[in-house]
């Protein structure tokens, strides 16, 4: 059980830090860099897009919520009441409640609204002259509900590595 627990732990510590990591540098340089460059950083978010970046995230923070709820059950000794009001286990709660609603806005909003996106500029070519600034004004609604639902996971997932970060010592 000694070992199942260590790689349990690694994992979970090894991919949380995978998805915050990545969430942080999105919010702070990728999405910036991206919008600065106008119409052609839609160029850089069709790459990652191919490369399935939108389908390893949403893998990556399941595994990372996953292996902390197991964790949690493990250290709480199966949810001692006991355990999870104390300053450590309340901690570990607030910090893995974060990172269940970092996952739902990730999915629901920002997962959702990227790809909704990038659906309606795959078929703006197509799109009659007529209709092609609303299509573009819906495309651009649907990339700020992105970044806004992004900045949100973000500011989640930072509660998350703060409150998981001094458990120990609280």
């Amino acid at each position: 059980m000694h070992e199942f627990m260590i790689l349990l732990r690694v994992l979970h510590i090894t991919l949380g830090v995978f998805w915050a990591g990545t969430i942080f540098f999105m919010v702070l340089f990728l999405g910036p860099s991206v919008r600065s460059v106008g119409p052609d950083g839609a160029k850089v978010m069709q790459a990652l897009a191919r490369r399935r970046f939108l389908d390893v995230m949403p893998v990556v923070a399941g595994l990372t919520i996953l292996t902390g709820l197991i964790l949690y059950w493990q250290l709480s000794g199966g949810m001692a009441m006991g355990w999870v009001r104390s300053p450590f286990g309340l901690s570990l709660t607030i910090g893995g409640g974060g990172s269940i609603l970092a996952f739902i806005v990730g999915v629901f909003v920002m997962r959702a609204a990227t790809l909704r996106a990038g659906r309606l500029g795959a078929g703006l070519p197509a799109v009659p002259a007529g209709e092609r600034e609303q299509v573009e004004a819906e495309i651009r609604r649907l990339r700020q509900r992105a970044a806004s639902g992004a900045r949100v996971v973000a500011v989640l997932l930072l509660i998350a590595v703060v409150t998981m970060a001094v458990a120990r010592y609280l």
